[in-house]
């Protein structure tokens, strides 16, 4: 079996950038904190529901959090079930083998605490529908996960930098809207992580374009120009996104500022003078982009302080 140039382009680039993972992983396992999802569930409010054990039924006025933050709770905790699709998608990159797969590995079980501290604060405070949240579960891990730019080393490492970065501050701000302080409590702890995963992908996306940029930019510029989170299959996306968004939970203008920003200007993309051809074209398709997305985040903002205002006036 023939290998093509571009597998070839992949291989060695990876193995160039081996050492910078290992620096990396040291660097994230000296840094992230031991912590235990059960100590951030108020058992004591716990109680059986209907069923095989005769409790009472899911009623929402049992739920302590904001009608806004439930939708993005119930989001969040469904992007974290599809875990299984999203270890297997970069296993298939970053391989099993030395620092590459001792990284997955680490990542997936973090993870993997993530969704089981959500799912258990959830049903015990009763916050969601716990038979509307399992049917979902299961309808959104059997829609399975795909990468949107398959194995590409270079595509899925940028794409990860800055969806990491999008889920830290949505649960963060999650937290902050629920209006319920244990959430908010166990929701910036699951920040806390996600924080240091991006950092772990940044970092070793900013060794990539040092060592090949102009197919780094280009992989920037694809992800940037294409994203979406890895949640969009969930049933009622679009749905939710709009209320997470009126909300100010994450919205454009926070994707913009907080997320595409910051991660572009630590790689200093728009001071580099080693772009040439593609990836010349591609850094000028990216400002292109952001010019675009800025003027549409402003145009969302406005929009929707003309409705608060509204609502405001009508309810005044």
């Amino acid at each position: 079996m023939s290998v093509t140039p571009e597998e070839k382009f992949q291989t060695g680039l990876m193995l160039d950038l081996e050492p910078v993972v290992e620096t990396e992983l040291n660097r994230h396992l000296s840094m992230a904190k031991e912590w235990f999802p059960h100590q951030y569930v108020p058992w004591s409010e716990g109680r059986d529901f209907d069923g095989p054990l005769d409790g009472e039924p899911w009623s929402i006025e049992q739920s302590k959090v904001t009608p806004e933050a439930r939708e993005s709770l119930i989001v969040n905790l469904l992007t974290e079930d599809n875990l299984p699709g999203y270890h297997r998608a970069i296993a298939t990159v970053f391989g099993r083998e030395g620092a590459w797969g001792t990284w997955v590995n680490r990542w997936t079980a973090e993870e993997n605490r993530h969704g089981i501290a959500l799912r258990d604060y959830l049903t015990v405070t009763r916050a969601v529908d716990p038979v509307a949240l399992e049917r979902a579960r299961m309808h959104h891990m059997e829609a399975g996960y795909e990468a949107d730019h398959g194995d590409s080393f270079l595509h899925g490492t940028a794409y990860v930098s800055f969806q990491e970065l999008a889920t830290r501050v949505s649960h963060r701000n999650t937290g902050k809207a629920s209006g319920e302080p244990v959430c908010e409590q166990m929701m910036a702890r699951i920040a806390a992580d996600e924080n240091l995963h991006m950092i772990f992908y940044r970092n070793l996306l900013g060794a990539a374009l040092e060592a090949a940029p102009n197919e780094t930019m280009r992989a920037i510029t694809d992800v940037v120009t294409t994203f979406h989170m890895p949640g969009h299959s969930i049933d009622g996306f679009l749905r939710k996104s709009v209320i997470i968004a009126n909300a100010g939970i994450y919205d454009l203008r926070l994707h913009h500022d907080d997320v595409l920003v910051p991660v572009l200007r630590k790689w200093g993309v728009f001071d580099r003078t080693d772009l040439s051809g593609d990836g010349e074209k591609a850094r000028e398709e990216l400002s292109e982009f952001l010019e675009q997305l800025d003027a549409s985040a402003t145009k969302f903002e406005t929009r929707r302080e003309e409705r608060r205002a509204r609502q405001a006036a009508r309810q005044g």
